[in-house]
């Protein structure tokens, strides 16, 4: 008889957070890690966000990128 894991089996995405502060505290402050480990309709993968503890709350990276000629 084979057994399998129900909510593996019947997730769409499985995703974990990793905080590389949580374990060393002077290690990537302020950064999360959503590590996306299954998507069954789309790509796997991993995000980095800004992480605000006070607020307790994700944002998106600043991805500004400098003007030309300013380099």
């Amino acid at each position: 008889m084979v057994v399998h894991n129900s909510i593996e089996q019947d997730s769409d995405p499985v995703m974990f957070l990793y905080r590389p502060e949580y374990y060393k505290a002077d290690e990537r402050p302020g950064i999360a890690e959503v590590i996306v480990a299954k998507h069954r309709n789309g790509p796997t993968g991993m995000i980095e966000l800004k992480f605000r503890r006070d607020h307790t709350r994700f944002y998106n990276l600043e991805t500004r990128r400098p003007e030309p000629g300013t380099e």
